[in-house]
């Protein structure tokens, strides 16, 4: 009874977080602040959880990887997310704007059709940005750092290059005609799915729920150290778009981590994409020596 009531935790706290924005106070819905209040909450009581009912002994928290994710948090909550606005949807806008693209025909769509559809747009983005980064060598390096971490835990999904936290936040919501409370619900509906698949729980949740949501067990797989095994289950929060699109892959992980499972400090993930140019030059600073000396 304990494992199955434990079993529902992420599928209830998803209708949770829909009925709130559904019928929520209007002072609440209406506040742009909300969502990031909301987000933050989820992502703490995810966090609080993997004391609760741990998965993994290893990938239990410390001080050094708390601190370390809640700087990453709070840089994709401030910095990322203000050059997503500025860079991306403002000008997508203006540019739906200035060409009359109309979709009214969304603002008529009942409140989780509306939902559904931005939870679509945003994760439908990220599995082919997700999966260009893990098949061509320059977005690999923006999206390595991710894979460097040697554990998962609530705020994992956080920590990355900046390059690659500002790719993968792109969409085309912007485009639509949609009401702020359903774009704000479905922000808070993917924060829940894709930091429960980071964290350190063991709440497995129901297999119709596992079948269309991403879980801790397939985002583990795309996670462990194997590079070949981390070319599969690309959907954030939605796996479906794996098993429609041939990328997915059965199983779970405990280790994870890249080249052997070296955690990378945060100049280190800010710097890797840089590496090749670093290495470059270092190579020519040694050839010039070599060259001075010789003469």
């Amino acid at each position: 009874m304990k494992k199955i009531l434990l079993s529902y935790v992420q599928p209830i706290m998803v209708l949770g977080i829909l009925l709130f924005w559904a019928f929520g106070p209007a002072a609440w819905i209406k506040s742009s602040r909300s969502v990031v209040v909301a987000t933050l909450l989820t992502i703490a009581l995810i966090q609080g959880l993997e004391w609760v009912n741990e998965r993994h002994s290893s990938w239990r928290l410390t001080k050094r990887e708390f601190f370390t994710d809640v700087f990453y948090v709070t840089l994709s909550y401030t910095v990322i997310s203000w050059l997503t606005a500025k860079l991306a949807d403002e000008p997508l806008g203006a540019v739906k704007q200035s060409l009359g693209i109309s979709t009214a025909w969304a603002m008529h769509l009942p409140f989780v059709f509306q939902v559904a559809l931005v939870i679509f747009l945003v994760e439908f983005g990220q599995y082919w940005m997700h999966r260009l980064m893990h098949n061509q060598a320059f977005f690999w390096s923006t999206h390595a750092p991710h894979h460097h971490i040697t554990q998962l835990n609530a705020m994992k999904g956080a920590v990355g290059n900046p390059i690659e936290l500002f790719l993968i936040s792109l969409s085309v919501v912007a485009v639509f005609d949609l009401p702020q409370a359903a774009v704000f619900c479905a922000i808070n509906i993917l924060a829940v799915i894709s930091t429960f698949a980071h964290a350190n729980t063991r709440f497995d949740p129901p297999r119709w729920y596992a079948f269309v949501f991403t879980t801790i067990q397939h985002h583990s797989l795309h996670h462990s150290t194997g590079y070949e095994q981390t070319r599969s289950n690309y959907g954030n929060s939605l796996i479906l778009l794996d098993r429609i699109f041939g990328t997915y892959s059965d199983g779970e992980a405990e280790l994870v981590g890249q080249d052997d499972r070296r955690r990378l400090s945060i100049p280190e993930q800010f710097l890797f994409p840089a590496q090749p140019l670093v290495g470059r030059l270092k190579a020519r600073r040694r050839s010039e020596g070599v060259t001075k000396v010789a003469g």
